[in-house]
């Protein structure tokens, strides 16, 4: 029986594209590049900010990598000011958290967004208290694709990984979720396409997050028969 749903945040609970293309490219201008579009977006980010501008700057050449150090204070400085932009929750998410909440499931964001900004992100669209955790990237706890943190959650929720659900978008979360010893759902909806989780051999693909509940039903209802 699934005790604890964790979930990924950027392109799994909120679409986010808008607050990272426009950040990236607020710091791209400040050295004289050009601009990524969000369809670039979706390629570069999930693996943390630091690895997203390592992108963003060999995108228009890898001599820009010069750049590299000074971009990652500029950035911060530029999402701080504007990571709610144009942020949404995907269609069905909030019916899919009410009945997770309903079904007395405890659910967790982890992110490698950084933790001020994740908090930010999910406190301002779902409030205060819809989680039971949220972690974003911070010292001291290694970032995805390492299960540290998944793990971390579990510890503090007292739920084993093996009465975790992980749900994620990309082949980082697939990862992640796999190395915890959690059954991993690969959402499509997100930035990602299905051929990249499945490569990754997650328990289910859901289209929507209908879907998810259906697998909570499915697998919740046998346990109890069990």
């Amino acid at each position: 029986m699934y005790k604890l749903c964790i979930f990924d945040l950027d392109g799994t609970l909120l679409n986010t594209l808008t607050a990272l293309t426009y950040a990236t490219n607020l710091t791209l201008r400040s050295f004289g590049l050009g601009e990524i579009t969000i369809e670039d977006t979706k390629h570069m980010v999930g693996d943390g900010y630091k690895t997203q501008m390592e992108r963003a700057l060999c995108h228009f050449g890898h001599e820009n990598m010069k750049y590299y150090d000074q971009s990652l204070s500029e950035y911060m400085k530029n999402f701080s000011a504007n990571c709610m932009r144009g942020v949404k929750p995907y269609d069905g998410i909030l019916h899919l958290l009410s009945f997770i909440r309903e079904n007395h499931i405890k659910m967790a964001v982890f992110s490698n967004k950084p933790h001020e900004q994740a908090v930010e992100n999910i406190e301002t669209v779902f409030g205060e208290n819809t989680f039971d955790m949220i972690l974003g990237q911070r010292e001291g706890i290694a970032k995805k694709p390492s299960p540290e943190g998944a793990l971390f959650i579990c510890e503090k929720l007292q739920v084993k990984p093996e009465e975790c659900l992980y749900l994620g978008d990309t082949n980082t979360d697939m990862r992640t979720g796999i190395a915890a010893g959690m059954d991993t759902v690969g959402v499509t909806w997100g930035f990602r396409d299905r051929e990249e989780l499945l490569a990754f051999h997650p328990r289910y693909i859901a289209d929507h997050p209908s879907d998810v509940e259906k697998i909570l039903k499915k697998e919740n209802t046998e346990a109890l028969k069990n």
